[in-house]
């Protein structure tokens, strides 16, 4: 369905949504109710580790990689902030759009599920309406100041060998889905919420008919992403399930359109610089990728930093 705030009278339809019409009907002919409500997870609230917990697990993580356990590892923490009175989800989710008009910005409230909000810069899959596939490998940040921009960004190898990483797992993912040709552009510098990020921007395009099976295919083989993962999958997954401690939910997963504009287009973003709301609290989420050059200092102040990205919304409400 698409809505065009120019014609509030008009709602255009697709055909795969057609069978929603009816309950749409149903719901804008109901009267408007005062206050929204906002769904709360039931799950026990996650975790919060300290900064002596999150380096130690740093140091953890570097030394599997130096004992050539893993290749990269991503680890990630939740971070617990106490929500204002009265705060609005709603004026956040404008805040945050206001802030980064280039991120995909996102407010989901589901039965079950909970309340998320976030504003992430990294695309997953895109599948576009001239029959092209897009992907990007984003990884590694450092602030946006006023002596450091897009164009004056300068990487440590440490950030070129762990973006080079992720650029390299996509390009193993192409070749599971025998996805020949492709072009790739970058590494150029971007701004990913508070912080800046090299990427890697590659796009395939496979047969026309191809398009969306090979967006969902890869959305399927990629994720989770070796940005929010490692390399090998298998045991970066399984170091994080022994090590990190916590449960991440919908954090690092996918979300976005899929079939809005039009049938067969679709843009998933991976679910980073985001935040679940619970009744009283919000908890944030943010993550580092390892290599053997990692300092745990700097990886504890990159989390705090990526943190800020969301956690604004709630400091601008109090």
């Amino acid at each position: 369905m698409l809505y065009d705030a120019a014609q509030p009278d008009v709602v255009a339809v697709s055909a795969l949504a057609r069978d929603l019409v009816p309950a749409l009907t149903a719901w804008l002919a109901a009267a408007p109710v005062e206050q929204l409500s906002w769904h709360h997870s039931a799950q026990p609230l996650p975790h919060a580790a300290t900064e002596a917990e999150y380096t130690a697990l740093v140091r953890t993580g570097v030394a599997a990689i130096e004992e050539k356990e893993v290749v990269k590892v991503v680890t990630s923490r939740a971070a617990r902030r106490a929500l204002p009175t009265g705060f609005d989800p709603l004026a956040a989710f404008d805040d945050l759009s206001q802030k980064y008009p280039q991120a995909f910005v996102s407010l989901v409230s589901v039965p079950g599920v909970g309340t998320w909000l976030g504003a992430t810069p990294e695309i997953l899959a895109e599948v576009t309406a001239d029959g092209t596939f897009r992907t990007m490998a984003l990884a590694a940040t450092q602030p946006l100041t006023a002596d450091v921009t897009p164009r004056t960004a300068i990487w440590r190898q440490k950030e070129i060998e762990e973006q080079a990483l992720v650029a390299r797992y996509i390009v193993s993912c192409f070749k599971q889905l025998r996805l020949r040709e492709y072009h790739e552009t970058g590494p150029r510098t971007v701004i990913a919420g508070q912080p800046a990020a090299p990427a890697h921007r590659l796009r395939g395009e496979p047969a026309a008919r191809a398009v969306p099976v090979v967006g969902h295919r890869y959305a399927a083989a990629a994720a989770p992403t070796s940005a929010v993962g490692g390399m090998p999958k298998v045991a970066a997954m399984a170091f994080l399930n022994k090590h990190e401690g916590y449960d991440r939910a919908y954090y690092s997963g996918f979300l976005g359109p899929v079939n809005v504009a039009a049938p067969g287009i679709a843009r998933l973003y991976v679910n980073l610089r985001c935040l679940q709301l619970h009744a009283h609290e919000a908890v944030l989420y943010a993550g580092t990728g390892l290599t053997v050059d990692s300092d745990p200092e700097r990886e504890w102040q990159e989390t705090e930093m990526k943190l800020q990205t969301v956690g604004t919304v709630i400091a601008a409400a109090s």
